[in-house]
């Protein structure tokens, strides 16, 4: 319906249901328990990885449909989380899904930082994968 963009845009993204349902709030509390996991030392793999920092992409996207309002109520926790994911990361040089992806996507370091960092504590298996790329 037209009350709800984000869930319309997540919906058209294809989404599974729980996370449309989830909206705003659901991305937002998504990234802020990836920023904990990294935290406490990021145990996955890069694939996770990836997938927990398209996640973030995903919120940025929503946040641009979001009603005024709705973005205003949740701004804040998205600027603390980034806060407290910044410093745990550093940056990797180069995007991590490639420079080809980077391109066509638009991403840059600046504004899709998310693409472009490391965790500094993480489990061998994301640091040995990191290392290869």
């Amino acid at each position: 319906n037209d009350k709800d963009p984000v869930g319309e845009f997540l919906r058209k993204r294809g989404c599974p249901e729980h996370v449309v349902r989830g909206g705003l709030q659901g991305l937002v509390e998504g990234w802020e328990e990836v920023v904990r996991s990294v935290a406490e030392g990021y145990s996955l793999g890069l694939e996770d990885y990836l997938n927990d920092m398209d996640g973030r992409q995903l919120l940025e996207e929503a946040l641009a449909v979001a009603p005024a309002q709705e973005k205003r109520n949740i701004l804040a926790r998205v600027r603390k989380a980034d806060a407290d994911m910044r410093v745990l990361v550093r940056p990797s040089g180069r995007c991590l899904w490639g420079d080809e992806t980077a391109r066509q996507e638009g991403w840059t370091e600046r504004k899709n930082w998310w693409y472009y960092g490391r965790p500094i504590e993480a489990g061998d298996e994301l640091l040995a994968e990191l290392d290869e790329g």
